[in-house]
């Protein structure tokens, strides 16, 4: 039984964290062994990223508290932990929907994105999403194929030229 002050630490804590971040994953994880969780944690810790696990009431309460939209919907069934992101919207889910391929005992029960609840389809769609950096490169090299392109083609007009001159100096020699 957790007492009343213990509750009001807990929804502190969720606030705190709730307010500073631009994603959450809500994860079910009925079977998860303590191994599973330390794993979990550890790789979430690499991205940045932080793990909480609190009353479903709590976590209600406190994104309430931090005004994200949607709070109504939020009803998942079984134990409920939280994947709370900083820096990257992507990551938490990207991180939760890779480790779930190797233990099934994980599930992306739903999350928060631009303070509004979503669903389980939409977050496991979004951890499909490539992360900032991909995207990044993947704009780069799309803005820089047509200069490439255009490059290579002056490139080769050049090249031909020169062969049909080295050609024309061979004849005559």
């Amino acid at each position: 039984m957790i007492t009343k002050e213990k509750k009001k630490a807990i929804l502190q804590d969720l606030t705190d964290r709730f307010s500073k971040s631009k994603s959450l994953v809500f994860l079910g994880f009925q079977g998860f062994t303590v191994k599973d969780t330390m794993a979990l944690r550890r790789k979430l810790r690499e991205e940045g990223v932080d793990y909480v696990v609190a009353k479903k009431t709590l976590i209600k309460k406190g994104m309430e508290s931090v005004n994200i939209q949607g709070t109504e919907n939020f009803a998942p069934e079984g134990s409920v932990a939280v994947i709370i992101g900083y820096e990257d919207e992507i990551a938490p889910a990207r991180i939760a929907k890779d480790f779930g391929k190797t233990n099934d005992k994980v599930k992306i029960l739903g999350g928060m994105m631009n303070s509004e609840v979503i669903g389980a389809v939409e977050m496991n769609t979004i951890a499909s999403l490539p992360s900032k950096e991909q995207l990044r490169g993947q704009l780069v090299y799309t803005i820089n194929a047509p200069v490439s392109g255009f490059v290579n083609l002056l490139a080769g007009n050049v090249r031909s030229l020169m062969n049909v001159l080295n050609a024309v100096a061979e004849k005559q020699k």
